[in-house]
């Protein structure tokens, strides 16, 4: 018997964007702790309950370990061999009957994560041809941030963060890092970093309807849900009124003039009734974020998700813009990766995607794609609307989108209807319980990595690569070998296709995407441009020599809008026809007779979305789902702490116990979203949770979707609140 092996395996967490590092307890093979690593050079020793208890994930009895078959009696274990067969036999055949359009893919949030993920879907979704659909967790949350990019830099990868570790001045809409630890924003320990910035004698202040965990340690302004675009509007109406554009505005964009004129028929005294911030309140922001020399406004989920999203993006950096708080240190700035060329390839990509934005439309909605992504709201009605693309195939990636899209109970219903579903998860949930096949893949911790989609949101440029901590539990694959080898089995001749299964037949299972990382490692700012520069980085020095990451530049470079910006003369662009409609409907918004309050979302601290209800550390103390809503409201409705209320919604109804607060804007009530387990799927902890799907509250209706991103409406929704029963 060999002796008991323990080892410490240095890696990084993956569930959210700070990548916090991690010290990994492997027990002869079997992982059985995680901790915080003291010697990562950012998160020094943080990690959150959700990271320590993802130990719990990894090793859950309920987790998928084998391919599993739905059948008339449930789902039945089956061989790798046996579903990959049968996956692709019945997908060939589907291609061949109704083309690529018949095909879809739902990429969820975790994907994002992982390298392999990331490229096995991009490969089958887009190379199985062009007529296929892709949807992704995006418009439940990135998207219109991403085409408010494109208006103004001409690419939606140019996406401006707050210059945490230089500013004296942040203001803070949508978004609760406290709890959410930043995203769009990768900060290791980002509440400390906040706190550092009152302690140099700055300030921060945060704009929202709930005084979250966040406000309640720095300054709470509120405002009422779903009014960002009216605050941001006047204060450019006021530092154009009071003469408090600054000169570095001139020389950054066109379209200033322009922007004044859209923004005159918004004085804070006319957007009060909408906002509930005094006016005088507003005028002070204004002048403040003109007169700190270090100021940022940033914006995240809960700016996204309203009617105007993609409009309240683009008032953010206009207001970043015309206070000369824009591509300057301890302002809003552009985390480039300094690869050379990337201004060309930017131009070139950018120009693309506008032009795909112009031109191609959903079949359903006739609504754009961004980032050449549909809007999951839409994609039950694209499986059931019949005719030329109709969606007969759906796999689903790291996603459970019957609880996160509008009306899941539309697309459980729609889901019936399709000739094939795979799912691709480390559970059957409420999703994939319909599917045809539940394909197992590895966990974070059990495959190598880098996370390339938060590179360029770093507060601090850093780089980190980690190995499999250990082997996959089960017959657990990554994405990419799932999909590479289905690819391989199926009889589908498109160029990509064909070229994977060329390479695949050469190399056999050595063929990762693996060196796609690499040479993104090599080329960018601290890499080893393959040679050119001694003691640079690249994937297996990064993982032999700095194993805790390594930090490659004290600060973000600024000074880069000639590198980001894709526009002629790189020159930021105001003027859009599209925001001129946007600001029209605004102005022109009205009530929901009936339904006098609004309701908003909230994130909990051991909560991520869906994925996180199964593990005992996170769910201990008979943790249930709860809404919060403000005293004076309940008083008038009668309703008393604790008690079970019924929230109403032009859309749909649930039934959820209440607590009250003074720390909410009156006139709101917030729901935590993600829950609504109802035995379904097979993770028993989150069912025996249960809570209410609060999604069915909101709207799937092509007109209820916003119309320049098609992001899902998930924030100020009308709602009237009444005791339960």
């Amino acid at each position: 018997m060999s002796p008991h092996a323990v080892e410490q395996k240095p890696t990084f967490c993956r569930i959210c964007e700070p990548l916090c590092g991690m010290i990994a307890t492997v027990e002869d093979g079997r992982l059985t702790a995680l901790r915080p690593d003291k010697d990562h050079p950012l998160s020094a020793g943080f990690a959150c309950q959700k990271g320590i208890a993802f130990a719990e994930v990894v090793n859950d009895p309920d987790r998928v370990t084998t391919p599993l078959k739905r059948t008339d009696n449930g789902f039945e274990a089956v061989s790798w061999d046996e579903a990959l067969d049968d996956i692709a036999t019945r997908a060939t055949e589907i291609h061949r009957r109704h083309g690529s359009g018949a095909f879809g893919w739902y990429m969820g949030n975790p994907a994002a994560f992982s390298y392999s993920h990331l490229f096995a879907a991009m490969s089958f979704a887009k190379g199985i041809g062009g007529d296929s659909h892709f949807f992704s967790s995006s418009s439940q949350d990135t998207s219109s941030r991403l085409l408010a990019s494109q208006f103004l830099y001409g690419s939606p990868m140019a996406v401006p963060i707050p210059d945490l570790i230089r500013t004296d001045l942040l203001v803070m809409m949508g978004a609760n890092p406290v709890v959410s630890h930043g995203s769009f924003l990768t900060a290791p320990r980002i509440k400390d970093r906040m706190h550092d910035i009152v302690k140099r004698g700055g300030r921060v202040v945060v704009l929202d309807p709930r005084r979250s965990e966040t406000a309640a340690q720095f300054e709470w302004l509120g405002i009422a849900p779903d009014a960002d675009a009216y605050l941001l509007l006047s204060v450019l109406q006021v530092l154009f009124s009071e003469g408090l554009i600054d000169r570095r505005a001139q020389s950054q964009a066109d379209g200033l003039e322009w922007l004044r004129r859209q923004c005159a028929q918004f004085p804070p005294e006319v957007t009060q009734p909408h906002t509930g911030i005094a006016p005088e309140a507003v005028r002070a922001l204004a002048r403040d974020l003109a007169d700190t020399p270090r100021a940022a406004v940033y914006g995240r989920l809960g700016t996204c998700v309203g009617r105007n999203g993609t409009l309240v993006a683009y008032l953010i950096d206009a207001v970043n813009l015309v206070a000369g708080n824009l591509d300057v240190p301890g302002g809003s700035v552009f985390s480039t990766l300094g690869i050379p060329g990337q201004k060309w390839g930017s131009r070139l990509m950018g120009a693309s995607l506008r032009r795909s934005y112009r031109k191609k439309r959903t079949r359903v909605g006739g609504l754009p794609l961004v980032i050449g992504a549909e809007p999951a709201a839409l994609m039950a009605k694209e499986i059931a609307t019949s005719g030329n693309r109709q969606i007969k195939a759906l796999f689903v990636g790291a996603g459970n989108p019957v609880l996160s899209v509008p009306n899941g109970a539309e697309l459980e219903d729609a889901a019936e209807s399709l000739e094939l579903m795979v799912g691709l998860d480390l559970y059957v949930n409420e999703t994939n319980a319909h599917c045809d096949y539940v394909l197992p893949v590895t966990s974070m911790y059990e495959r190598d990595d880098f996370a390339i989609t938060f590179q360029q949101f770093q507060a601090t440029p850093f780089r980190q690569v980690t190995e499999a901590v250990v082997d996959p539990v089960g017959q657990a694959r990554t994405e990419w070998d799932i999909i590479t080898d289905l690819i391989e089995r199926m009889k589908v001749r498109t160029p990509v296709f064909l070229v994977l299964r060329r390479l695949r037949k050469g190399l056999g299972r050595r063929l990762s995407a693996r060196p796609m990382v690499d040479m993104m490692i090599r080329m960018a700012d601290g890499g080893d441009r393959f040679g050119l520069r001694r003691g640079g980085l690249n994937f297996r020095r990064l993982s032999r020599e700095h194993p805790h990451g390594t930090v490659v530049a004290p600060n973000i470079r600024t000074g880069v809008l000639d590198e980001v910006v894709t526009y002629r003369g790189a020159r930021v662009q105001l003027a859009h026809k599209d925001i001129v409609d946007e600001i029209g409907t605004l102005a022109r918004r009205g009530g929901a007779e009936g339904f006098p309050m609004r309701m908003i979302g909230m994130r909990e601290p051991r909560s991520e979305n869906s994925w996180m209800h199964n593990a005992p550390l996170l769910m201990r103390g008979d943790r249930i789902q709860s809404a919060v809503m403000h005293v004076d409201d309940a008083a008038v409705r009668a309703i008393e702490a604790g008690t079970q209320v019924v929230v109403r919604s032009p859309y749909g109804k649930v039934a959820i116990p209440v607590s009250l607060t003074h720390d909410i804007m009156p006139g709101t009530i917030a729901v935590p979203h993600g829950w609504g387990h109802r035995g379904t799927g097979g993770w028993r902890i989150a069912n025996r949770a249960g809570g209410v799907n609060v999604n069915q509250l909101m709207s799937s209706d092509p007109a209820d979707v916003e119309a320049l991103a098609g992001m899902a409406w998930l924030t100020g929704i009308p709602v009237e609140v009444e005791p339960a029963g």
